[in-house]
């Protein structure tokens, strides 16, 4: 029997495929236009909170599919 090591991080690769991923749901999360006053907002606020961090997390940098807008916009 071979037992094979996996690797401990992604390959660059990976990483792109991951991050064109990333903003597809980026996308899909701050597309809607909802009150946000329901628990729905709150809930995509909460998994896209999640996803920039992961995506921190894996890549070391923020995500480049954000814009910020207003005072202090990239």
């Amino acid at each position: 029997m071979v037992r094979r090591n996996k690797p401990k991080q992604l390959s660059e690769p990976q990483i792109a495929e991951f991050m064109a991923a990333a903003a597809a749901l980026h996308q899909a999360i701050v597309s809607p236009l909802i009150s946000t006053q329901c628990d729905h907002y709150r809930s995509m606020q909460d998994l896209h909170e999640a996803l920039l961090k992961t995506v921190k997390d894996i890549t070391g940098k923020d995500a480049e599919f954000v814009q910020w807008f207003g005072a202090g916009s990239r």
